[in-house]
C-alpha cells in the first residue's frame, strides 16, 4: 500500500501534542508493515471466517420491497456478525496489529456499546487486559452491552464530563493512551481521530464494502444504483463506500441523525450544520456544541464531528449526506421488523429509512444496498422503557 499523508483534501490530518505524535507514527509503521503482510492477512482471514462468521449476506428484502413497490432493496447483514454489528471487523483488526506489537492492553471509547464489546471480545480471545471508556448517559441507556463487556472481563468507565457521551469517552480513551502507550493500544472504533486512525478503520471495514460488491454481480448481475449507510463518526458507512468510490454510477447515500429536528438545537448532523474545525486531533465538519446539544435516539451517532473521508466525499460531490430524525428511525425499526423479521439497530434504521423512502420514488428495476450495520438486541431496554 502506497504510503498516505493522512488528508482527504483539506480533512483529516494529525493535529496533536508531540507526545502523541511519536505513539502515532509507531501505529503507523506497525500498520503498514502488516497490512499488505500475507501472514497477517491471512491470520485476519481465518478470524474473519471461523470466529466473526463472514462473510456476512447480502439479502434481498423482498417482503419490505413489495411492501413499498419501488426499488429493490437489499441489505449488507451486519448484524449477523459476532457481537452483533460492523465493529468486531475493525476490532480484530487493529487487535492483531496490538498483538504483533507485544501490547498488553486494549483501551477502547464506545457510544451505543458495540465496539466496546467488540474490543472486550478481541481482548478476551487475545488475553489482553481491557479498559472501556464510555459516557455516563450511554451506560445508563446501554445497560445491556455494559454487561456484556464486564462479562468479558473489562473495566468499564463512566464518563461523568460534559455531555457525558461518546465525545467525553474518546477524550479520556486519549488521555490514558498518552500516558500509557509503553503497554497499551489504543482500539478506535470510528473512521476519525487524528491520522492514521482513519485509514486504518477504513482499511478494516471496506471488507464490507468488498463482499457487497461481490455478492450483488452474483446476484443480480451488475452494480446497485445506490448504496446506503448511516453515518455518526462513519466507520459502517466508509466501510461500504469506499470499494464503490471508482464506480461513478453507484450512488453513495450517508444518512445523520436529525435528532429531534435538524433546524433545532437537538441533532448530530456534523456535515449538514457543521463547520471546518479540530476535534480530537483531526479536522472535520464539526457541530458547535455552545450552539447545538448533540443528540440522537442511537446512542452510536451522537458525536459532533465525522470521518475525514466522508467530509471529503461531501466536498467533491461523490456522496451525498442527508438526514433522519428519531421517530423516523424508530418507524423504520418497528416496519423492518414486522416486515422481515429483522430487528436491526435504531442506527442502523436511520439508514433503513432514507433507503424505504428512497426506494418508493424509484422505478423496479433499480437496486439499492443497506448496509444493515447492528442488530437492535442492545436497544429492547431503549424500546421498552420509552415505549418507542
Amino acid at each position: 500500500m502506497k504510503k498516505f499523508d493522512g488528508y482527504f483534501g483539506k480533512f483529516g490530518g494529525a493535529y496533536v501534542p508531540d507526545s502523541l505524535k511519536k505513539v502515532l507514527e509507531e501505529l503507523e509503521n506497525n500498520f503498514y508493515n502488516h497490512i499488505e503482510d500475507e501472514d497477517f492477512q491471512n491470520e485476519l482471514a481465518y478470524y474473519y471466517k471461523n470466529y466473526v462468521g463472514r462473510e456476512s449476506p447480502l439479502y434481498y428484502a423482498e417482503n419490505l420491497s413489495k411492501y413499498i413497490g419501488g426499488a429493490k432493496i437489499y441489505l449488507k447483514r451486519e448484524d449477523l456478525n459476532h457481537t452483533g454489528a460492523h465493529k468486531i471487523n475493525n476490532a480484530l483488526g487493529q487487535g492483531l496489529l496490538a498483538k504483533r506489537a507485544n501490547k498488553k492492553k486494549l483501551i477502547a471509547e464506545t457510544g451505543a456499546g458495540q465496539h466496546g464489546v467488540a474490543t472486550a471480545t478481541v481482548a478476551a480471545l487475545f488475553n489482553m487486559d481491557c479498559t472501556i471508556y464510555m459516557g455516563a448517559v450511554d451506560v445508563k441507556r446501554q445497560e445491556a452491552n455494559v454487561f456484556r463487556m464486564k462479562i468479558l472481563g473489562a473495566d468499564v468507565v463512566p464518563v461523568h464530563d460534559g455531555n457525558a457521551t461518546l465525545k467525553e469517552a474518546v477524550d479520556k480513551a486519549l488521555e490514558d493512551f498518552v500516558l500509557n502507550s509503553n503497554d497499551t493500544f489504543y482500539l478506535l472504533g470510528s473512521a476519525v481521530g487524528p491520522h492514521p486512525y482513519p485509514l486504518i478503520v477504513r482499511e478494516f471495514q471496506s471488507i464490507i464494502g468488498k463482499e457487497a460488491k461481490r455478492q450483488i454481480l452474483e446476484q443480480e448481475e451488475r452494480l446497485p444504483d445506490y448504496v446506503i449507510a448511516c453515518v455518526g463518526g462513519g466507520s459502517n458507512a466508509i466501510g461500504i463506500f469506499h470499494p464503490f468510490v471508482e464506480d461513478k454510477e453507484v450512488n453513495l447515500i450517508g444518512v445523520e441523525p436529525a435528532g429531534k429536528g435538524i433546524d433545532t438545537k437537538y441533532h448530530a448532523a456534523s456535515i449538514a450544520k457543521g463547520e471546518v474545525e479540530i476535534i480530537h486531533g483531526f479536522k472535520c465538519y464539526t457541530l458547535d456544541e455552545k450552539q447545538v446539544k448533540v443528540h440522537s435516539v442511537a446512542a452510536g451517532l451522537d458525536y459532533p464531528g465525522v470521518g475525514p473521508e466522508h467530509c471529503y466525499y461531501k466536498d467533491m460531490g461523490r456522496a451525498k449526506y442527508v438526514s433522519v430524525n428519531d421517530k423516523e428511525a424508530l418507524e423504520a425499526f418497528h416496519k423492518l421488523s414486522k416486515l422481515e423479521g429483522i430487528i436491526p439497530a435504531i442506527e442502523s434504521s436511520h439508514a433503513i429509512y432514507y433507503g424505504m423512502e428512497l426506494a418508493a420514488t424509484l422505478p423496479k428495476d433499480k437496486i439499492i444496498i443497506i448496509n444493515l450495520s447492528g442488530r437492535g438486541d442492545k436497544d429492547l431496554n431503549q424500546i421498552m422503557e420509552n415505549r418507542i
